[in-house]
């Protein structure tokens, strides 16, 4: 095992945060103003507003240079990441981007980790100032219950003002100013356990460097400060409280004297000096007479790096200076008004700055530093440092310098021990790895503590040099040790080290924790990723002379072996036994075994002899030297690769039976009779000829063929047993095909198949486990061949004969667990077929091991004895075969089922627009059983939507039972029996399967569940596509042919609960609002549909409402259906059933009901004519209208007594437009037959009636609609419907003076209109006063001018029948009859 660099991290979108902090490159990505909506949809978009206040990118001077900086911009930004990897921070000038952790799932379905921009935008609050450095640091949670991961995470920011700005959730905690410099470096240490007794324990701190001093903040202050902080923040947040007391800040503060220039520091924390370095150290400073304490004095110990001298090493003794107190230095930002709020609100997102208020702020009192002098460094006046990097265990730093140098310095001594050369501009970072004590593995002689797994693990460090301008990443082992590993990772990445882990943690809390922490990884912006630097201990003792790294050197030679395109025969074995006995450790050997016999290259003898080999060696070493587990491994895995021999020969053998197979032995093995025989194939060439699919078949997906290494990952030895491991269904399949293809076939011998497999350690049941997932997953080849059920037979018997697969002593009055398992297999199996026979040689089997334990039994009793033993074995027969006869029951049933689902109806009877669907899923007796009482029903509905049958074919499919139950009455729609004729031969065998699942499911099947379910299923369709309205209508259909009218109240009470009254509603309201029929872009913008969908919609509607008017009718009349269960299928659970729901519904409210179909009505007349000028919700007071849309079966104050005339008005006006325009529309119709062909709603629906309906609910005269109906037929020319129309008109005095009119209308456009000579002598000799009138009338009102005179005369004969001879208007009407006459005679 070697180095390794794995990604464990990406960006969801970096390319915008750099086009956020370079403005200027954003123009030169294509799109990136343009940015896709589906990457950016988890981004909070207002906060990238700044973005349009960017000054216009000046173009750049070379192109090369441009093309660089695209992909260099990290290297310009300040980047810092949690060590809890759950923030980032990406920093430029004054601007800042924080990235949070999201998880997502990949492509191969698995959740990955993601940093996606949470906030962005500027964070300075002084004019001019730039953000220097940043950390992340996670605090620890003060709960007990915390399982590890931090409370929440501070973002420590500092500027070249000199402020240090704290930051959470949005929101700023505090701000200090503790020294008027710019911040050059900000650096954390938290609690780590001392390794040892003798080493110091460290306490937190945070530290910030100066151009000339070094700020400490002690960690716990800190904690606490940021913690109360925060709690006072969302309190004055919630309370409106401004008055925040921030807690004290503890800090200590040294001014860095006899150095020139610092860039970068360390904080090596409280150190303790031996003795002798004291002394040392005292001579030096003090002298020859210089004195010495007793005890050594606690010192803090600084590093820095610059210039003059190029390493400086601090010393500051504890108790010298008192730490000092300092108030937060500004204020406290939360969501209150204060100054500092003011001038960061344009990084809360509260002000842009355009909004800029100048703000006047009194910087706060400064602290004088203590004078801290250099006690010693390397001088080196040419060189200059660049950064520091202490290692996690505090005993060495790494230095870069400005000469491409990395210098490994020992903190404790002060001396430079290591340089590498060639790393300018290199990037820094520490690995520490602990060793895993089950890696060790003890050699002889050695007696040392690390020899054994029970001594203290080591602890191994590695040095990370990321080379930006070689673009590779190296590691190395220190103090001295060689390079461990490198990659080539790109010239443009970031090597982030935070150095720390958790604050807020003591020796205690941190024993119980366990964070997930990284140390070091790498952000490569040109992929978009994070990459985690993986290092495993024992490269830290990899020299020349160790033993592990040569047998990891031997293990990767085998690899390149095992890997080579054409490897010698002659020489392969050889060369992988000599490298397999060269390696010493026992684990390296073990895994070089393991992959070895998991290569597809190497043959089975190679396997097989380098295995023996193996096991060879180790016998012949020491009893004492052995490692068990090899030598364990070694044994199981010959004993696998001899039974794959076994079982190879077996099957190559050349055995066919001669045994001749006719169908009465196979009657004789079922124990079938001839009639059960016909009826089983039957049943499975019906099965077989509705299964039949088209599958393609390659040459080598031979079955009974297993490759060895598939066949050793199948199998596994665990204490001297043999056991198949966790397997998929498909590999048990290939393993049981290994075993018993051939033998199922008759190709191979069974009695030594069975003898093979039995003295190899495999149970019984494992293998009638893997016996029966062949035999049902090869269910197309069974059916093929029925010679198989014989050897299934002879197979299945030996299996039941073995030592343990039936136990001797188990009750007789239970259940055998043998068969159980044979049982569930076939119970949770979806190949019914296969499922069937196995059942039916399980059931046969089982007899006669009963017949022959039985006649054991009988033969071994005494004359004198009791006939108990023989009542007990009876019990136990018939108890097994109960449930053998039950489970052939059920499984027939499935059969049948099944064959019915997967039918389908031939080429001429599929409609061209019949449903796409989802295929139906494959049925098992466990589904059936856990379906509950209504899941057989269910299957059969979707399969009939599927097909898009009518009811109607279902109701002839069941006519057997009509005959046989005359007197039952039926309703709904029926067709003529020469089109059910017609339909059922395009069926084909649809109808046949269907009366046969009839006769097997009486009462699953019964046809008013039938209808319920298919109603539902209709329902259920339409409500995910409310476009195909042809679902809804099929649904109301099947609605419809339910002939109990509890079960059609419960559905039609459900269906409009379920799916219908939201959209009702919707559509109600609509239309009110608009005040006409609504356009296509409303309909689907409030109703979910288009306008012709609505249409159809509320029909739909109003018909589910009639039908539940008339359920509610003959409820009383009608008992309350009892929902029977075959006898098969009692043991049924699951889910309620369509129908058991629907008999739990209420009756519904028949005022109620009827209330919403008036409603409806009108809804509906005004989408079918495009009504205008029509608000339904104004024909009703307010009573009518909240008494909508409420439960139909509740009881609500509806309209009663006499309506307002205002209101009748209105309603009158409203039915006159629905007559006028129900007669236009037909009138449009009988002349234009295409129009008749495109009209689908409503043609069916007789208006006229309908409208008079209305009236009499709505207290409109009915026979006003009735009259205005005979004007308009007569008005369209439609003479013969008026004459009709006219015997149901009970005021015929006031409709013959509307007629009057109409005759008058006709006349003048004949005489006034067509202006002919003979028309114009005519007029001169009718009477004045006719003249008169006729001028009067307006012929334009007619909707038919063409009307021939005879029509005329007689509608005018037909008003004088009407008319009284007292009436005014009597006489007029003979002038008419003259004139007409007159006019018939020209």
């Amino acid at each position: 095992m070697a180095c390794s660099i794995v990604q464990f991290c990406s960006f969801q979108d970096l390319q915008s945060a750099r086009d956020f902090l370079f403005p200027q490159l954003r123009e030169e990505t294509p799109g990136a103003l343009r940015r896709d909506p589906s990457k950016t949809s988890n981004w909070e978009d207002d906060s990238w507003g700044a973005w349009e206040e960017t000054e216009p990118q000046e173009p750049e001077e070379e192109g090369n240079t441009s093309k660089t900086q695209k992909h260099s911009w990290l290297q310009e930004c300040v980047l810092s990441l949690s060590p809890t990897s759950d923030l980032m921070v990406i920093a430029r000038e004054q601007k800042a981007a924080f990235l949070v952790r999201k998880w997502k799932h990949s492509d191969k379905g698995k959740e990955e980790m993601q940093f996606a921009v949470g906030w962005s935008g500027s964070v300075s609050a002084e004019e001019g100032e730039y953000v220097t450095s940043a950390l992340c640091i996670p605090l620890a949670s003060q709960k007990r219950s915390s399982t590890g991961r931090p409370d929440w995470t501070c973002i420590v920011v500092g500027f070249t003002s000199g402020y240090v700005r704290f930051y959470t959730e949005g929101v700023l905690l505090l701000a200090q100013l503790l020294n008027e410099d710019r911040v050059l470096q900000l650096k954390c240490r938290t609690y780590e356990i001392p390794r040892h007794p003798g080493v110091t324990e460290q306490n937190e701190e945070l530290s910030i460097l100066y151009p000339a001093a070094i700020v400490t903040i002690d960690g716990f202050s800190l904690f606490q400060s940021l913690r109360a902080c925060r709690n006072q923040v969302a309190k004055a947040a919630a309370s409106g409280n401004e008055n925040i007391q921030p807690p004290p800040l503890a800090y200590k503060k040294w001014g860095l004297q006899d150095i020139d220039t610092i860039i970068d520091h360390a904080s090596i924390g409280i150190m303790t000096l031996s003795p002798f370095d004291q002394m040392k150290t005292a001579s030096n400073i003090g002298g020859f007479n210089a004195a010495i304490k007793n005890s050594p004095p606690a010192m803090s110990q600084y590093i820095t790096v610059g210039s003059s001298p190029f390493t400086g090493f601090f010393y500051a003794l504890e108790g010298s200076t008192q730490p000092l107190l300092s108030h937060v230095a500004l204020a406290v930002a939360s969501k209150l008004t204060s100054a500092l709020f003011s001038a960061a609100s344009g990084w809360l997102g509260w002000k842009s700055k355009h909004e800029e208020e100048t703000v006047q702020k009194q910087k706060p009192k400064m602290e004088p530093a203590t004078p801290l002098a250099v006690r010693f460094g390397l001088p080196d006046s040419r060189r200059h440092g660049e950064s520091i990097c202490l290692s996690p265990c505090n005993t060495l730093a790494a230095v870069t310098d400005d000469f491409g140098r990395v210098i490994l310095l020992d903190v404790a001594r002060g001396i430079a021990i290591r340089m590498w050369k060639g790393y300018r501009d290199a990037q820094i970072g520490w690995i520490q790895i602990v060793e895993d004590l089950h890696e060790r593995v003890p050699e002889k002689g050695d007696f040392s503590p690390f020899g054994n797994t029970q001594g203290p693990s080591r602890v191994a460090q590695f040095l990370v040099i990321y080379a930006p301008r070689r673009g590779i990443l190296e590691v190395w082992s220190t103090q001295q040790g060689p390079r461990v590993g490198a990659f080539n990772v790109g010239k443009h990445c970031r090597l982030l080290y935070p150095g720390y882990k958790i604050m807020g943690l003591n020796n205690v809390t941190s024993q119980s924790w366990q964070p997930q922490t990284y140390q070091i990884c790498l952000v490569d912006p040109v992929s978009a990723s994070v990459k985690a630097v993986n290092v495993p201990f024992h490269l830290a003792l990899s020299d020349k002379k160790s033993e592990r790294a040569k047998d990891l050197h031997l293990v990767k030679k085998l690899a390149a072996l095992l890997r080579a395109k054409s490897p010698r025969p002659d020489s392969f074995e050889a060369e992988i036994k000599e490298l397999i006995l060269d390696i010493k450790y026992p684990a390296t050997k073990k895994q070089a075994l393991e992959s070895i016999l998991a290569s597809d290259r190497v043959s089975f003898s190679c396997l097989r002899n380098v295995t023996q080999t193996s096991m060879d060696t180790l016998k012949n070493q020491e009893l004492e030297s052995v490692d068990e587990g090899l030598l364990q491994f070694c044994a199981s895995k010959l004993k696998l690769l001899h039974l794959y021999e076994s079982v190879s020969q077996l099957n190559t053998l050349d055995f066919h039976s001669d045994t001749p197979f006719s169908d009465n032995d196979l009657a004789v093995l079922l124990r079938l009779d001839d009639k059960e025989l016909l009826k089983l194939r039957a049943l499975l060439e019906k099965y077989k000829q509705e299964n039949t699919k088209a599958t393609v078949r390659f040459s080598e997906d031979a079955d009974g063929v297993l490759p060895v290494k598939t066949f050793l990952e199948y199998l596994d030895y665990e204490k001297d047993a043999l056991s198949i491991r966790k397997t998929s269904e498909e590999e048990c399949v290939a393993l049981g095909s290994f075993f018993f293809w051939k033998c199922l076939h008759g190709e191979s011998s069974t009695e030594d198949m069975c003898h093979t497999l039995e003295s190899a350690g495999l149970s019984p049941q494992q293998l009638l486990s893997l016996l029966l997932s062949v035999w049902l997953s090869k269910e197309k080849d069974i059916l093929d061949k029925p010679q198989s059920v014989c050897c299934l037979h002879t197979m299945l018997s030996l299996l039941s004969k073995m030592k343990v697969a039936i136990d001797e002593t188990w009750d007789s009055q239970s259940v055998s667990p043998w068969w159980q398992q044979m049982r569930m297999a076939c119970i949770q199996s979806e190949n019914n077929g296969a499922a069937l026979l196995s059942a039916h040689v399980g059931h046969s089997v089982a007899a006669q091991m009963s017949s022959s334990a039985t006649d054991k039994k009988f033969s071994q009793m005494v004359l004198d004895a009791d006939a108990e033993a023989l009542t007990d074995s009876w019990e136990a027969l018939s108890l097994d075969t109960e449930y053998w006869k039950l489970l052939l029951r059920q499984l027939e049933d499935c059969l049948i089922l099944q064959t019915l689902l997967h039918s389908r109806a031939s080429p001429p009877a599929a409609k061209a627009s019949s449903p796409q669907t989802e295929p139906l899923p494959r049925l098992s007796v466990k589904k059936l059983l856990e379906g509950g009482k209504g899941g057989i029903a269910d299957s059969v509905a979707k399969w009939i939507f599927k097909q898009d049958l009518s009811p109607e074919l279902l109701k002839c499919a069941n006519r057997e039972k009509d005959v046989e139950n005359p007197d039952e009455p039926r309703e709904g729609i029926a067709r003529s029996p020469p089109e059910v004729s017609e339909v059922e031969t395009d069926l084909g065998a649809v109808p046949d399967l269907l009366r046969l699942a009839y006769e097997q499911f009486p009462c699953s099947l019964e046809l008013d569940v039938l209808h319920a379910h298919c109603c539902w299923e209709y329902v259920v369709q339409w409500n995910k596509d409310p476009e195909e309205a042809r679902f809804l209508v099929r649904s109301i259909e099947h609605l419809r042919h339910i002939l109990n009218p509890h079960v059609q109240n419960g559905i039609s009470l459900m269906m409009w609960n379920t799916f219908l009254v939201k959209r009702f509603s919707a559509a109600t309201y609509l239309m009110d609002k608009v005040g006409k029929s609504p356009k296509d872009r409303l309909c689907r913008r409030d109703v979910g549909m288009s306008d012709t969908a609505l249409t159809s919609f509320l029909g739909s509607c109003l018909d589910l409402l009639q039908t539940s008017l008339e359920a509610d009718i003959s409820r009383d009349e009608v008992q309350v259906p009892v929902l029977d269960t075959e006898d098969a299928w009692l043991s049924v659970e699951g889910p309620t059933s369509i129908v058991e729901l629907a008999l739990e519904q209420k009756p519904i409210h028949y005022p109620l009901v009827e209330h919403h179909s008036i409603l409806c009505s009108i809804l509906y007349a005004a989408m079918s004519f495009s009504l205008k000028s029509v608000k339904p919700l104004a024909l009703f007071d307010s009573k009518g209208k909240n008494a909508f849309f409420k439960d139909l079966t509740s009881i609500q104050l509806l309209p009663s007594g006499e309506m307002d005339p205002n209101f009748i008005s209105v309603r009158q006006q409203f039915l006159l437009k629905v007559v006028s325009a129900a007669v236009q529309a037909q009138h449009s119709k009988d002349k234009d037959p295409s129009a008749r062909a495109a009209d689908t709603h409503g043609q069916d629906l007789n208006w006229t009636a309908l409208a008079v309906d209305l009236a009499h609910h709505l207290q409109v005269s009915e026979d006003v609609i009735r009259r205005h109906y005979v004007g308009e037929l007569y008005s369209y020319g439609a003479d013969l419907l008026g004459e009709e129309a006219i015997l149901q008109v009970q005021d015929k005095e006031v409709l013959a003076s509307q007629l009057l009119v109409l005759t008058g209308q006709r006349l003048a456009h004949a005489l006034f209109h067509t202006q002919t000579k003979e028309g114009m002598e005519l007029l001169a000799r009718l009477p004045p006063t006719l003249c008169t009138w006729l001028k009067a009338m307006n012929p334009q009102d007619l909707q038919n001018t063409g009307v021939p005179v005879a029509a005329t005369a007689k509608l005018v004969h037909k008003v004088m029948e009407l008319l009284p001879e007292k009436h005014g208007q009597y006489s007029l009407a003979l002038h008419l009859i003259e004139a007409v006459e007159a006019m018939a005679t020209l």
